[in-house]
């Protein structure tokens, strides 16, 4: 009896070993090498004196190397759609775990305080790609933990198997061989930088349209994305480095549209950052006149610049910075 107790035992640790190195295995050549796991696995070995964090907008309109031409300072850009505040956070708490920073420049929009996360694979964009870390457990308890199982257990579910099945060898290899390479990050309409920066190419703006976006409202700000915003800007000042929020400019076109909105937002922003002692720098209000909105700058109505605009702002965001701190 005792015998028999102690062989189901053995066997469902065994079936429970076989499943997790099939998932393992699986995963391995399944979950696609996106851009996010550069990033992560740069800022992780990597010290900079600048982190961008924050969303599309600051991924494809601030380049970390046009800004060191100005500053002289070394930075990595760790934006990306989908980058909500606990994301921020727990992104800053692995740097500072593994490496340092001085300084953190936060992009803010707006239309993600009155937003929430999706299901699905954002859950695990930034969470997948962390190396094992106190900010990796403290990341599962605060955001892997709510989503659904599938996410933890089958990562890969959210990814499109025609498409990843014929890549599997190169994924496999890629992982297996410690391989971050960029040349599979780059498609028909933008390129991913080692910077962490995607460059947009230019598009025919003539036949652009502007879509619906999501608006500010102050009463609909996520209580949950603010209480991450002012963790993360505690922590900051607890370990000596530097908050700086950016918001990037917009096309005029859109300002004009939903003006009564932004000036809402403006305002609860200016608000909250000098309650908070931090910098924010608006270049849709304060800072206005200091970059184009004109349309040719963007690759949409949404504010996502090309490349060419994007290097030309991140000069003038460099300057901005400079100036700030003389």
């Amino acid at each position: 009896m005792h015998n028999s107790k102690k062989k189901r035992v053995i066997r469902t640790i065994l079936a429970c070993i076989i499943c997790a190195v099939v998932l393992f295995v699986l995963d391995l050549m399944l979950y696609p090498c996106t851009f996010m796991r550069n990033d992560i696995h740069t800022v992780s070995t990597q010290s900079f004196d600048d982190i961008i964090l924050g969303t599309s907008h600051g991924k494809m309109n601030i380049d970390p190397e046009s800004m060191e031409q100005i500053t002289g300072r070394t930075g990595h850009n760790v934006c990306v759609g989908g980058e909500y505040g606990v994301d921020a956070y727990y992104i800053a708490r692995l740097i500072d775990e593994k490496q340092s920073v001085d300084r953190i420049i936060y992009e803010v929009d707006p239309g993600y305080f009155v937003s929430e996360k999706e299901e699905g694979n954002n859950y695990l964009l930034f969470y997948h790609e962390f190396p094992v870390s106190l900010a990796k457990a403290g990341y599962f308890r605060d955001s892997i933990a709510k989503c659904n199982l599938r996410t933890v257990f089958f990562p890969w579910y959210e990814y499109s198997l025609s498409y990843e099945v014929p890549r599997i060898a190169r994924t496999f290899t890629q992982k297996v061989t410690g391989n971050y390479d960029i040349d599979g990050l780059k498609s028909a309409s933008q390129e991913y930088h080692e910077s962490g920066f995607i460059e947009r190419y230019p598009v025919d703006t003539s036949s652009l349209k502007m879509k619906a976006i999501k608006l500010f409202d102050k009463e609909a700000v996520s209580a949950e994305t603010m209480e991450y915003l002012e963790k993360l800007i505690r922590y900051c000042k607890k370990e000596g480095i530097e908050f700086v929020a950016v918001t990037t400019p917009l096309p005029g076109a859109t300002l004009s549209k939903y003006q009564e909105q932004f000036w809402d937002a403006w305002d609860f922003f200016n608000a909250f950052f000098e309650e908070q002692g931090v910098d924010y720098i608006n270049f849709n209000e304060e800072y206005y006149k200091s970059f184009s909105h004109d349309i040719t700058c963007f690759t949409d109505f949404d504010g996502h610049m090309n490349g060419d605009a994007a290097r030309e702002f991140s000069v003038v965001l460099a300057n901005v910075l400079e100036e700030r701190n003389s």
